[in-house]
Order: structure tokens, then C-alpha cells, then sequence
């Protein structure tokens, strides 16, 4: 009797357009190389990933713990469960000063997929998306995948990476239908002030037609005082959906939970796209959560200095390397040097054209793991988390700088 085997059969897979128009995440190819080092025996100082080395709470893993005892692990409503949403509207209102009734917020398997939900469902093929460069890398790519057209406005190091309502206006045409940002930001760690936003509310004021993404989920790490969110000003509160998650100030990315703020008609098209696509997110990650929401942001005060410690470290290691610039990130856990000096020099018969070069020589040379800028909007510059402890930050700075001494 004769078997066929299936796997020498040809077959010809076409992928889709959209999914060969998708770059993969920089962040995560660069901990994927890190990890193969590492198995390698390769002692490899990974500062790619932007996730909190401090492990989570443990008041938010004792409502975990309950929350498995008293059964909560059947389906949940598609936008979280209403006690969930009910906290979040506490904490929107006592941390930022946002009035979100319940069914304006909608929860959803982290951030990424709040942004995803949101960008589905404003976004047809053609609109155009303005987004701030450097920006995170998920922004773009998402936009890609909904068919539109993102119009990155370029902001340097110079200006603190942060645009001005004047440079917002000069990019809105009749074809633009979202701005896409984030503060503190990632990858710069810039945070916007409430007289910058204000500039940038005055611009949006006068086309009702764009809605603006204020992607505010590092809002607790912050050194320079109160967070300020764009939808505090009335005259264009219902322009603005505002995203924001558990992942970064409460060390809870392995959890996976993010949601909105956003105009009631905003909401209820981000539940029916989360519907068709996820359904909730995990049961007990709603639970956790919360205990999170309920929570005093003053718990985050040790973890908050911590990182401002870091990133005072790293910020005098590197202004001690001839050629780096670096400007003063007011938040988030992530330093953006521009390291364009170094474009042209060589090192054992190779030339340094990019960013990206740049991050591989580190990676192979001195053993640490940054992520290249291109990525992120801004070919210029390399991206370093510092959510590690001081005695590995001190090691990789010195390793960096020990590295670059080669090229010339």
C-alpha cells in the first residue's frame, strides 16, 4: 500500500499585501538577537525592551489570587467588566481630571490593541494619520494595516523631539482624520507641558474633523511634575480618545490590559471591532486591575525615583562619550541619543551608515542590545531603556563608550 506524504507536496502560499507591507517590531527583533546571544553563553546586557524590571505589586496579585478563589473565569463583557470600567472613571477623574462615563471606556488585551481597535475604526483607505516622529513603532505599522496613509512630522533633538501646534497645522490637509502621539513618549522619554498641549488643542479646535490619539500610558513615570492629558481642554474634549494601560507603572506587562477614554460613538466602534476580533481580555487580568485603578499613584513613588535615578546615571555616562547628543527625558524609562557623529567612521574594514549599524556593532562589540532609530521615525538616533538596575546600566554605559572609542 502506498502513503502519501503530505509534505512534499508543493503548495504555493501567497501572503497578503498587508502583511508583506508590515515591518516587524525593531523592539522585539533586537530582544530576539539578544536572546539567541544569550544561548550562545554570550553575556549580553539587553536594553531594548521597554518593560519594567520591578515585579508587580503585591496587592495586585492578591486581587489576582481572590479573584481565582471567587470563580471569575468564564466570558466577560467584549469592553471589561463594569465594576473595571467604573474604577477606571475614578481614576481618570482623580489622576487627570477626565470625566469618562463607563460606556465611554472600553478595555482591551493591552494598549496595542486599544490603539489597533481605534485606528479600525476611524481609519478608510486614503485617510491620512499624522504622527510626531520619533514615535513608537507600533503607531505606523498599524496605520499600514487600516490602509492609511501616515504623514510623519519630524521633530529633532533640538526641539526636545516635541511638535508645536504650528507644526501640526502646517501637516493637516482635507484628507487628515487622526494625530497619533504619545507623552511621556516613547522612544524619548519627552514629556509635554500643559502650555504645549494647549498650543496643539488650539490648532485641533479648528478641524473638528481629526481626532487625536493621546497615548498616555507612562503618565505615573514622570520627573518633571503633574501629567497633563490632552483631553483636559473642553473645546476639544471630544476629539481626543485617550489610551492608556496597566503595563509600565505597575509592572504589569505580562498581564496584558489596556483601554480608552473616548466620545461615547468612539467607544462603542472600538467594543464591536474588539468583539469580532478578541472578545474581552483575561478575566483575572480585570480583576488585578481593579485593585491597580483603586490604588494611590503615591505606591509608585519608590519605583519612580528609581527610574529617575537611571536615567540620571545613563544620561552622565553618555554625555561623557565624545559625539553623543542627548537631550533631558522628562518621563517614561528610555534615553534618545542622537549618535549621527559617528556616521562614516569604521571599525575592522566596516563603515557605520545608520542607527541600525550602529545598534548591530553594539550588540556584536560590546554586548548590549539598544534599538536603532529608523524604527522609530528618526534614522539619527538609538533608543536605550533603562528599567534595569543601576549596576547593569553602569556596566553597559562603560561597555558602550568602549565600543564606540574603536571607531574612527
Amino acid at each position: 500500500m502506498h502513503f502519501t506524504t503530505f509534505a512534499q507536496i508543493p503548495i504555493m502560499i501567497q501572503l497578503s499585501e498587508r502583511l508583506l507591507a508590515m515591518e516587524e517590531s525593531a523592539t522585539i527583533a533586537m530582544a530576539k538577537k539578544s536572546r539567541e546571544l544569550k544561548t550562545q553563553g554570550k553575556d549580553v546586557i539587553s536594553l531594548s525592551l521597554g518593560e519594567p524590571d520591578f515585579h508587580t505589586p503585591e496587592f495586585i496579585k492578591d486581587a489576582a489570587v481572590q479573584a481565582l478563589k471567587d470563580n471569575y473565569t468564564t466570558y466577560t463583557p467584549v469592553p471589561g467588566y463594569d465594576d473595571l470600567r467604573e474604577s477606571i472613571s475614578r481614576k481618570f477623574l482623580r489622576d487627570n481630571n477626565l470625566t469618562y462615563a463607563k460606556d465611554q471606556i472600553v478595555v482591551s488585551t493591552g494598549a496595542k490593541q486599544s490603539i489597533a481597535n481605534l485606528v479600525l475604526s476611524l481609519i478608510n483607505p486614503g485617510d491620512e494619520v499624522i504622527i510626531p516622529a520619533p514615535y513608537w513603532v507600533s503607531y505606523l505599522e498599524i496605520v499600514k494595516v487600516a490602509e492609511g496613509v501616515p504623514v510623519v512630522i519630524s521633530a529633532g533633538i533640538d526641539k526636545d523631539f516635541k511638535i508645536t501646534g504650528a507644526d501640526l497645522e502646517a501637516a493637516i490637509t482635507p484628507k487628515t482624520k487622526m494625530l497619533m502621539f504619545s507623552t511621556p513618549c516613547n522612544p524619548t522619554g519627552s514629556v509635554y507641558t500643559k502650555e504645549e498641549l494647549q498650543d496643539i488643542a488650539r490648532v485641533l479646535a479648528k478641524y473638528p474633523q481629526v481626532i487625536a490619539m493621546s497615548d498616555e500610558i507612562y503618565e505615573h513615570i514622570n520627573f518633571i511634575g503633574k501629567h497633563e492629558s490632552l483631553a483636559q481642554f473642553p473645546e476639544i474634549y471630544n476629539q481626543v480618545v485617550t489610551v492608556n494601560g496597566v503595563s509600565k507603572a505597575w509592572a504589569m506587562t505580562g498581564w496584558r490590559l489596556g483601554y480608552i477614554g473616548a466620545p461615547k460613538e468612539i467607544a462603542a466602534a472600538c467594543d464591536k471591532v474588539q468583539g469580532q476580533f478578541t472578545s474581552a481580555t483575561c478575566s483575572i487580568t480585570q480583576r488585578a486591575t481593579i485593585a491597580a485603578m483603586d490604588a494611590d499613584p503615591a505606591t509608585l513613588k519608590d519605583m519612580i525615583t528609581a527610574f529617575e535615578s537611571r536615567r540620571n546615571l545613563v544620561l552622565k555616562g553618555l554625555r561623557n562619550i565624545p559625539g553623543l547628543k542627548v537631550n533631558n527625558p522628562g518621563g517614561a524609562f528610555y534615553v534618545f541619543p542622537d549618535c549621527s557623529a559617528y556616521f562614516g567612521k569604521t571599525v575592522n574594514g566596516k563603515t557605520i551608515s545608520n542607527s541600525d549599524e550602529l545598534c548591530m556593532y553594539l550588540l556584536e562589540d560590546a554586548l548590549v542590545a539598544c534599538v536603532g532609530g529608523a524604527a522609530f521615525g528618526d534614522p539619527n538616533c538609538f533608543r536605550i531603556s533603562y528599567a534595569a538596575s543601576e549596576e547593569t546600566l553602569q556596566k553597559a554605559v562603560d561597555r558602550i563608550a568602549e565600543a564606540l572609542a574603536k571607531l574612527n
